[in-house]
């Protein structure tokens, strides 16, 4: 007989992660869920988390300030705290035009708009976590690789040749690149950008203050996340520079001064002279979409479902948001008889999240182009709107809630 679960998760990055601890939080303690993961993780450990120490080569993520809200909800925020550079602000401003404004959160009553936390530190946060409740189990290293319908629910197969198991509903976590997306036949849409993004951790002679930046140039946005400092760092920032992808491999590979004086023609001297840059790294962008997200006993969740344009750091929030909503219909449902697979339940979280997708999607995708369009009159009309944030309250008010992931979102905006 095979094994059964209500609730199966493939993918145990962090949205995986934090579906599971969402689910394992809302749902009734029968409900049985199982994350698995290809890669091994890191096992429990007994009392704390290691000393926190920074390095300065660290991947990043910007968490909005809906993300604080959904992880304060899971009773992880404190946990994650000692790890978060705090945006204070954001500057944003175009090359060579007039246009650029600064949002404040101490304009808006909160304690930052979004917060910067390395990549490493964080996961390993949530694993913890996900350990000491004790709720979800754990298959790691294991792999999803056969998915087959069964009922109202799944059947699926194990890479390492255990029994097969069985499930209510399967949700598709395993990246922009899923296999299991490919497997069940889901179809994706993709619209290559012809950039590629640079990112790279540097460090300036001034303290960054909390402020992020986001550059719009001709080639591409540019925009500098504030950090915590590293051992012998003390102003680092996190580097995500778009551009075309001939320009992006060579600055990649070039020597370390050539790169420096190219960022700092590029971003100016508002943080000072530019002292170091780290291990540099370039990826190709593309929106991608899957065609489904949801079919009878199955979800598709993160970037399996949706991979954006990195500009204002929407991408990870917005899975956020849909790992919220989809923890809240699931437990709706549950408490009134549904199984977790029924697939008009599954419809109505999609239903729900679809408009916070399309705009999300829609901001992240035309706002890069709307940049770099070189139409004078289309730059005078940008540029008058930038600097018109900050002469209309109540619109640039709207703007940072939009920016910060809680304007409409699922009830999300309290607090």
């Amino acid at each position: 007989m095979a094994d059964h679960f209500d609730i199966v998760i493939a993918g145990g990055g962090m949205v995986g992660v934090s579906l599971a601890l969402q689910l394992g939080a809302v749902l009734p303690s029968q409900t049985s869920i199982l994350l698995v993961e290809g890669f091994p993780m890191p096992a429990a450990l007994e009392g704390d988390l290691p000393d926190y120490h920074p390095a300065f080569d660290a991947r990043s993520t910007a968490l909005s300030y809906s993300s604080r809200l959904i992880y304060e909800q899971m009773q992880v925020w404190d946990d994650l705290r000692q790890w978060l550079c705090a945006i204070e602000s954001i500057h944003v401003s175009s090359r060579g035009h007039f246009g650029s404004t600064l949002l404040r959160a101490s304009d808006h009553d909160w304690p930052a708009l979004g917060y910067v936390v390395e990549n490493t530190w964080m996961g390993n946060a949530l694993i913890q976590q996900l350990h000491r409740r004790g709720r979800v189990q754990v298959r790691s290293p294991a792999k999803v690789v056969g998915v087959m319908p069964a009922g109202a629910g799944v059947s699926l197969q194990l890479e390492d040749g255990e029994a097969n198991i069985s499930a209510g509903l399967l949700v598709v976590a395993d990246g922009a690149s899923s296999r299991l997306r490919e497997q069940l036949g889901v179809a994706v849409n993709e619209k290559p950008y012809r950039q590629h993004a640079l990112v790279a951790n540097v460090s300036f002679a001034e303290p960054h203050r909390g402020c992020a930046y986001e550059r719009f140039t001709d080639e591409g946005p540019l925009a500098l996340l504030p950090l915590l400092p590293a051992a012998g760092v003390e102003h680092r920032s996190a580097l995500v520079w778009t551009l075309p992808p001939a320009r992006a491999h060579h600055l990649r590979e070039c020597p370390t001064a050539e790169f420096l004086q190219a960022l700092q023609q590029r971003f100016g001297y508002r943080l000072g002279r530019l002292l170091q840059v780290g291990e540099r790294h370039e990826y190709p962008l593309s929106l991608v979409q899957s065609s489904e997200q949801v079919r009878q006993g199955v979800v598709v969740m993160g970037n399996a479902a949706h991979a954006l344009h990195p500009v204002a750091g929407q991408g990870y929030n917005l899975a956020l948001r849909d790992v919220a909503a989809l923890g809240g219909v699931l437990a709706e449902g549950i408490a009134a008889g549904v199984v977790p697979g029924d697939l008009a339940m599954l419809q109505r979280y999609q239903r729900r999240q679809q408009h916070d997708q399309r705009r999300t999607i829609q901001f992240s995708d035309r706002v890069p182009a709307l940049f770099m369009h070189t139409d004078p009159l289309l730059g005078l009309g940008r540029d008058l709107a930038l600097a018109g944030l900050d002469i209309m309250p109540g619109l640039k008010r709207e703007f940072v809630r939009y920016a910060a992931g809680v304007a409409g979102s699922s009830g999300q905006a309290s607090g």
